[in-house]
Order: C-alpha cells, then sequence, then structure tokens
C-alpha cells in the first residue's frame, strides 16, 4: 500500500492564537484530489499554506509521505509544487525565461521543450516575449499555473486555480488535473468552481467555523452551487 501523500488529523490552524476553522482531518491517496470548500475566509487557503510548509499548525497534526512537513528539505521541494493566489514572478525575466528558470532550478531535463508545451497548452506562445508585468490579469494568472506544472511534483497544491480563467481554459485545466491523477499524482485544491469538483476531484473537505465535513465530489459541487445562489 503506497502511504498517503498528505494526512491531516483535526488539524488547527490560525493567526495569533485564533483559529480560522473547525479542525480539519482528510487523507489525500496518490491519484487522487481533493478540493478544499467553503466560503471566503473559511481556511481554505491557510489549509493549503500549512501543506506547503508556509505556516506553522497550531494543533492536531500534519504530515506529507509520513514525515512532518519541511519545506526546506531538497525531497519536499522536488516532490511538492504549489500555486498560491499571488503574483509572483521574476520582473525582470519574459514569459519564456521565468518558465525556463523554474524549470531548470528544479532540474527538468528537456527543459526548453517542457516551457514551450506549457506555453502552447496555457495560451502563452504568443507572449512568450513579454515581460509578465504587461501581461493581462487572465495571463498572468495562466502563467503561474504554467510555472507549477514546469516542476516536478507528486504533489500539486493549487489555491482557486480557475480565477481568471475563461470557460475554454477552465476546461483545459480540468484535463490537466485529471492526467496528472493518471500518472499517480496527487491534487489538492481550494476551489469555488462546483464543475472542477464534479469533474475533478474524488472528494470535497468542507470548512467553515465551526465544523469540517467529508463529503463526496458531488456533494461538494452541490454544496458550491448553494452558497453561490
Amino acid at each position: 500500500m503506497s502511504k498517503p501523500v498528505v494526512r491531516a488529523q483535526d488539524l488547527l490552524l490560525g493567526y495569533g492564537g485564533a483559529p480560522v476553522s473547525a479542525p480539519v482531518s482528510f487523507t489525500l491517496a496518490p491519484g487522487r484530489a481533493i478540493a478544499l470548500i467553503g466560503e471566503n475566509g473559511s481556511g481554505k487557503s491557510t489549509v493549503l499554506r500549512a501543506v506547503l510548509g508556509l505556516l506553522e499548525p497550531s494543533g492536531g497534526s500534519l504530515s506529507l509521505w509520513s514525515a512532518p512537513v519541511d519545506e526546506r528539505s531538497v525531497a519536499f521541494r522536488t516532490r511538492v509544487a504549489g500555486v498560491l493566489d499571488d503574483d509572483a514572478w521574476f520582473p525582470a525575466l519574459s514569459v519564456s525565461e521565468h518558465l525556463y528558470l523554474t524549470a531548470r532550478g528544479h532540474g527538468v531535463t528537456g527543459a526548453q521543450g517542457v516551457v514551450d508545451e506549457l506555453l502552447a497548452e496555457f495560451g502563452l506562445t504568443e507572449n512568450a516575449r513579454s515581460l509578465p508585468v504587461t501581461l493581462s490579469s487572465g495571463q498572468r494568472r495562466r502563467l503561474l499555473l504554467a510555472a507549477g506544472f514546469v516542476r516536478p511534483r507528486e504533489l500539486l497544491v493549487l489555491d482557486e486555480p480557475e480565477q481568471r480563467l475563461d470557460r475554454r481554459m477552465r476546461t483545459r485545466l480540468a484535463e490537466r488535473l485529471i492526467a496528472e491523477k493518471r500518472s499517480g499524482g496527487a491534487v489538492l485544491l481550494a476551489t469555488h468552481d462546483a464543475d472542477l469538483v464534479r469533474t475533478v476531484a474524488d472528494r470535497a473537505v468542507f470548512i467553515a467555523d465551526d465544523t469540517c465535513r467529508l463529503l463526496t465530489a458531488e456533494q461538494g459541487a452541490e454544496a458550491i452551487a448553494r452558497t453561490a445562489s
């Protein structure tokens, strides 16, 4: 049996000692996807930050491959790739140079070929020589997603990846995430997109101030639809 990629048990997270949500528990296996759902401010992004080693839990337990989270280790950086809701890039580098440097920095073989494929997939080929600051909001979001996919990984962590994407690109993203699972990769994402949950996720975790519930993907999609209505 493969080790769980992520295991959270009664995980408490917060700032200044104040928890942002009820204790969170879930287990993510290889080749599976879990969607974190809930209203804005419910703690979804906070959970992702903890998984990426950017926030220390205040209670409960959190492990990756049965080991403590250590974002400083080489092993962690070669197995985990994350895209948060931050515009983070090298401002003096072009779109293509940014992706190429990221790929080479993580030891990707045939980096330029991988970059060219991602530029085409995310509709950025014509912007390859542009500086990120000149891109539209949607193009910058696609650049950040491409930077996540250009890295080697066994776990992909995404914070509302559907933001600022049109319907065609959301469909392409869903296809990419399904392929990620088929190759044995694990996906943990926070999202407000019911279609993305229904298409990609195996389970959903509903997070709120007073509860954390494990749902089927369909139940998760329905919960998002009720919140939006």
